[in-house]
Protein backbone atom coordinates (compact mmCIF):
# COMPACT_ATOMS: atom_id res chain seq x y z
CA UNK A 1 0.00 0.00 0.00
CA UNK A 2 2.80 2.38 0.86
CA UNK A 3 4.52 1.57 -2.41
CA UNK A 4 1.46 2.53 -4.44
CA UNK A 5 1.07 5.75 -2.48
CA UNK A 6 4.72 6.63 -3.06
CA UNK A 7 4.36 5.94 -6.78
CA UNK A 8 1.26 8.11 -7.03
CA UNK A 9 3.01 10.92 -5.13
CA UNK A 10 6.04 10.69 -7.45
CA UNK A 11 3.73 10.65 -10.45
CA UNK A 12 1.81 13.72 -9.33
CA UNK A 13 5.03 15.55 -8.49
CA UNK A 14 6.46 14.73 -11.94
CA UNK A 15 3.29 15.97 -13.62
CA UNK A 16 3.17 19.04 -11.44
CA UNK A 17 6.80 19.93 -12.12
CA UNK A 18 6.14 20.42 -15.80
CA UNK A 19 2.43 20.47 -16.66
CA UNK A 20 2.74 20.44 -20.45
CA UNK A 21 -0.99 20.58 -21.12
CA UNK A 22 -1.28 23.91 -19.36
CA UNK A 23 1.82 25.24 -21.10
CA UNK A 24 0.51 24.07 -24.46
CA UNK A 25 -2.76 25.90 -23.93
CA UNK A 26 -0.94 29.00 -22.73
CA UNK A 27 1.54 29.22 -25.63
CA UNK A 28 -0.65 27.80 -28.43
CA UNK A 29 -0.95 31.17 -30.19
CA UNK A 30 2.78 31.84 -29.88
CA UNK A 31 3.74 28.40 -31.18
CA UNK A 32 1.51 28.76 -34.24
CA UNK A 33 3.36 31.95 -35.29
CA UNK A 34 6.55 30.08 -36.18
CA UNK A 35 9.54 28.27 -34.79
CA UNK A 36 11.90 31.18 -34.23
CA UNK A 37 9.68 34.23 -34.42
CA UNK A 38 7.64 36.27 -36.83
CA UNK A 39 7.48 39.61 -38.63
CA UNK A 40 4.93 42.09 -37.33
CA UNK A 41 4.59 45.56 -38.84
CA UNK A 42 8.04 45.37 -40.36
CA UNK A 43 9.77 44.34 -37.13
CA UNK A 44 11.03 40.90 -36.11
CA UNK A 45 9.35 39.62 -32.96
CA UNK A 46 10.83 36.66 -31.11
CA UNK A 47 8.45 34.12 -29.63
CA UNK A 48 7.09 34.59 -26.13
CA UNK A 49 8.57 31.21 -25.18
CA UNK A 50 12.30 30.47 -25.33
CA UNK A 51 13.70 27.82 -27.65
CA UNK A 52 14.78 25.71 -24.68
CA UNK A 53 11.30 25.73 -23.16
CA UNK A 54 9.72 25.18 -26.57
CA UNK A 55 11.94 22.12 -27.11
CA UNK A 56 11.10 20.78 -23.67
CA UNK A 57 7.38 21.28 -24.25
CA UNK A 58 7.65 19.55 -27.64
CA UNK A 59 9.49 16.63 -26.08
CA UNK A 60 6.88 16.23 -23.33
CA UNK A 61 4.02 16.32 -25.83
CA UNK A 62 5.67 13.75 -28.11
CA UNK A 63 6.50 11.46 -25.19
CA UNK A 64 2.83 11.54 -24.23
CA UNK A 65 2.00 10.28 -27.76
CA UNK A 66 0.22 13.50 -28.67
CA UNK A 67 0.41 15.37 -31.96
CA UNK A 68 2.82 18.32 -32.36
CA UNK A 69 1.66 20.39 -35.37
CA UNK A 70 3.98 23.35 -34.80
CA UNK A 71 7.07 22.05 -36.61
CA UNK A 72 7.78 23.75 -39.95
CA UNK A 73 7.30 21.66 -43.07
CA UNK A 74 10.46 20.04 -44.33
CA UNK A 75 11.86 20.82 -47.73
CA UNK A 76 12.26 18.16 -50.37
CA UNK A 77 15.63 16.43 -50.39
CA UNK A 78 18.08 17.51 -53.08
CA UNK A 79 18.47 14.84 -55.69
CA UNK A 80 20.78 16.78 -57.97
CA UNK A 81 24.39 16.31 -57.00
CA UNK A 82 26.74 19.20 -56.70
CA UNK A 83 29.57 19.66 -59.13
CA UNK A 84 31.36 22.17 -61.28
CA UNK A 85 29.07 24.42 -63.26
CA UNK A 86 31.19 24.13 -66.40
CA UNK A 87 30.72 20.34 -66.37
CA UNK A 88 26.95 20.64 -66.10
CA UNK A 89 26.77 23.27 -68.84
CA UNK A 90 29.00 21.21 -71.13
CA UNK A 91 26.78 18.16 -70.70
CA UNK A 92 23.67 20.22 -71.40
CA UNK A 93 25.30 21.66 -74.53
CA UNK A 94 26.21 18.19 -75.79
CA UNK A 95 22.63 16.99 -75.27
CA UNK A 96 21.27 20.06 -77.06
CA UNK A 97 23.69 19.57 -79.95
CA UNK A 98 22.64 15.92 -80.31
CA UNK A 99 18.95 16.96 -80.43
CA UNK A 100 19.67 19.64 -83.03
CA UNK A 101 21.71 17.25 -85.17
CA UNK A 102 18.69 14.94 -85.38
CA UNK A 103 16.69 17.86 -86.83
CA UNK A 104 19.47 18.94 -89.20
CA UNK A 105 18.31 17.17 -92.42
CA UNK A 106 14.87 18.82 -92.16
CA UNK A 107 16.43 22.21 -91.47
CA UNK A 108 18.77 21.91 -94.46
CA UNK A 109 15.94 20.89 -96.74
CA UNK A 110 13.82 23.86 -95.60
CA UNK A 111 16.80 26.20 -96.10
CA UNK A 112 17.41 24.92 -99.64
CA UNK A 113 13.71 25.30 -100.46
CA UNK A 114 13.65 28.91 -99.22
CA UNK A 115 16.76 29.79 -101.23
CA UNK A 116 15.28 28.18 -104.34
CA UNK A 117 11.97 30.10 -103.89
CA UNK A 118 13.89 33.34 -103.38
CA UNK A 119 15.93 32.68 -106.54
CA UNK A 120 12.76 31.97 -108.53
CA UNK A 121 11.13 35.22 -107.35
CA UNK A 122 14.20 37.20 -108.44
CA UNK A 123 14.15 35.56 -111.88
CA UNK A 124 10.46 36.33 -112.26
CA UNK A 125 11.08 40.00 -111.49
CA UNK A 126 13.74 40.20 -114.23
Amino acid sequence: MAGKAAQSVVKTIAEYQYPWREKLVKYRSELSKGVWGYWELGAWKPLGISARRRARLRKEVLLADEDWPYDPERKEMRTKRKGHKCDRIAAEKRENTARLMEKMPDLLQAYKKRRWEKKMKEEDKK
